[in-house]
């Protein structure tokens, strides 16, 4: 039978005290496993490195707590759990049971519960940070029990709970924090849009992207730059043009408009007598992150879209996919060896360094550049030497359109870029 004293006394204000400390201190552990354990390690990770000067502060202090979060999620609630069970024994040495029962539910729901857990959630990084020492110790305290238990869960249940957003749900979240959402957010339009398109953009193919080659405009092979077709060509206002031989649908190669400025209309100058360059080949499901990889490389900006017509090879087309962009940037490379092609690259090489004037000087080929540029810009050439020209599109190919730089550029920006010489019509 319990002890009961009566008021005034000094052990009746000891007891008093102490229930206030468990009740006190249960409310603690359990505003703590709300707070802490909503923490996640990359949210804490990312105001480690990206938050305000005081975040950064609370983050790097509790970042070492919660790394085991098994561990410290068992403290806690062993911490708490053992509050909320003393609490009834110095209650019963005060009052009658049911009263004991009746003022430790309350003090447990109101002051253990509701108001803590209120607050940490609000306030759980400057609180936990705040106690972060002392939650060392307990962890100490409690490890004889507590770790068993928290190896059992991370065997069960996996060591760690790193939770990453997807694609979808991180458009979500960064559209959240775009001003135009009214939740105060500090992303402007384009940031959040540009973000957007940067996520989408793994989603979409070249043939998402490209321009149908019914609505490219191209060039016959055997044509003349006469004045008609140099206006027309400034017309258009393309930096590159595509080329192609016998039909539309077999392009060949691209022409520099640049290339074109010491050309004199009258001359009438054959288009195959021009610098002709390669033109890379791509499937149309592609994706478009691989043809700005592709872009970056520097072969060219322009590449042709083709899909196949044979039902059989589909399959492998996507394992093929890489390699057949890496060997049709060459164009006529089909069935050789690279150690055929790299003799032929060393031969254009020495044969562009015999010519008298290769527009270099001594001082600009001192360079890093100017050596990668020397090496790389004659080997995506297009030598034609008056010989017959292979289709560049097989049999089991079709040609549907041309991409360029431009466009992976505008899914990006989710946007279309107006040129100088485009002509768009705003709806009357």
């Amino acid at each position: 039978m319990a002890v009961e004293y009566e008021c005034c006394e000094l052990q009746f204000f000891i007891h008093i005290v102490i229930i206030m400390l468990l009740v006190l201190f249960a409310g603690l552990m359990s505003g703590l496993t709300l707070g802490l354990m909503s923490l996640s390690l990359v949210d804490l990770e990312v105001l480690a490195k990206s938050g305000t000067p005081k975040d950064r502060r609370y983050a790097d202090k509790i970042l070492p707590v919660v790394k085991r979060q098994h561990l410290l999620l068992c403290t806690l609630l062993i911490c708490n759990a053992a509050a909320m069970e003393a609490l009834p024994i110095f209650l019963d040495t005060l009052v009658t049971a049911w009263g004991a029962i009746l003022i430790s539910v309350t003090l447990i729901l109101l002051f253990g519960e509701i108001i803590p857990q209120s607050v940490c959630t609000r306030y759980g990084l400057a609180i936990g940070a705040s106690v972060a020492p002392f939650v060392h110790i307990l962890v100490w305290l409690c490890f004889p029990v507590a770790y068993p238990i928290s190896k059992l869960l991370d065997y069960l249940l996996g060591h760690e709970h790193v939770a990453l957003f997807r694609r979808a749900e991180l458009k979500t979240l960064v559209n959240l924090h775009g001003n135009e959402a009214g939740r105060g957010g500090e992303l402007t339009h384009d940031e959040t849009t540009i973000i957007a398109g940067a996520l989408e953009l793994t989603e979409k193919t070249a043939s998402d992207a490209m321009t149908p080659l019914s609505d490219t405009f191209s060039v016959d092979l055997d044509a003349k730059l006469d004045r008609n077709l140099m206006k027309l060509i400034l017309e258009k206002g393309h930096s590159r043009v595509p080329i192609y031989y016998e039909q539309p649908t077999n392009i060949i190669g691209l022409v520099l408009v640049k290339n074109l400025l010491t050309i004199h209309p009258e001359d009438e100058v054959p288009v195959k007598s021009v610098t002709i360059r390669r033109i890379p080949k791509v499937p149309e499901c592609l994706p478009l992150y691989d043809i700005l990889n592709e872009f970056q490389k520097g072969h060219s900006h322009m590449a042709v879209v083709v899909k196949r017509c044979n039902k059989a090879a589909t399959k492998s087309l996507t394992s093929d996919v890489k390699k057949d962009v890496r060997v049709d940037i060459d164009g006529d490379d089909r069935g050789k060896s690279s150690r055929e092609n790299s003799l032929k690259s060393k031969r254009s090489m020495q044969k562009w360094k015999s010519l008298p004037n290769n527009g270099s000087s001594n001082s600009y080929r001192g360079s890093f550049r100017s050596k990668k540029w020397n090496k790389d810009m004659y080997s995506d050439i297009l030598e034609i030497g008056g010989k017959p020209l292979p289709q560049l599109i097989e049999e089991e190919e079709e040609a549907v359109g041309i991409i360029t730089m431009e466009d992976v550029i505008e899914e990006l920006l989710q946007e279309e870029i107006f040129d100088e010489t485009d002509h768009h019509f705003e709806d009357s």
